[in-house]
């Protein structure tokens, strides 16, 4: 019982934090301030990757962010961009978690929140809450990052593709081939290091 209410306090929390920025401000008009520096790459790209790190505790507009990035910047320049923005959000989100009190913590297992780590990453609000509730559960940072930064790398070359469709349609299709290769990669080199440290412990 005292483990569900652990479980129940942390999802309120967590859910809470990138909501109530929401509905007491609404939604930043992120677009607005991007075509303020759309005349200064360096600018463009510095407003665009700040944006996408506040988005974890700000709601602002991620995909209309990276698409514009990918639009201006092209494909490459603006998913890394992104990817950097976003990644650095992530980081910032955990670092909130770990205020959580320990006497509150979770022990659950870290393959679980790995997975979900990846596959929130388009859905708005989930994927900030999950971020934080591994900071909140202990999970290792390293483990955080392998997950948040492979999801990133998918959920912005998507995005960064299709906003620079107009500008560099050439980079399109092979930049989401190689980007949708990315989270398989490190799941497979996840479960590889996984396996070595439980021999390595065994022995």
């Amino acid at each position: 019982m005292q483990q569900t209410l652990k479980i129940l306090i942390l999802i309120a929390i967590v859910l809470l934090i990138p909501i109530v920025p929401y509905l007491v401000i609404g939604e930043l008009p992120g677009e607005r301030w991007l075509s303020a520096t759309d005349d200064r790459a360096l600018a463009f790209a510095v407003t665009g990757g700040g944006l996408l790190t506040l988005d974890v505790v700000l709601p602002v507009p991620s995909s209309i962010v990276i698409a514009l990035l990918g639009g201006r910047l092209g494909f490459f320049p603006g998913w890394i961009c992104a990817w950097l923005g976003l990644t650095a959000g992530n980081l910032i989100g955990y670092g909130i978690g770990r205020l959580w009190p320990q006497k509150l913590a979770l022990d659950i297992s870290e393959s679980p929140t790995f997975i979900m780590l990846i596959l929130s990453r388009p859905v708005p609000i989930l994927a900030e809450a999950v971020t934080i509730a591994a900071g909140a559960m202990r999970t290792r940072l390293i483990h955080v990052f392998a997950a948040c930064a492979a999801g990133n790398l998918v959920y912005a070359g998507a995005l960064a593709a299709n906003g620079s469709a107009l500008l560099a349609v050439e980079w399109t299709g092979p930049g989401i081939f190689l980007a949708l290769f990315v989270p398989v990669i490190c799941w497979f080199l996840w479960r590889w290091w996984l396996k070595k440290s439980s021999k390595g412990a065994a022995a």
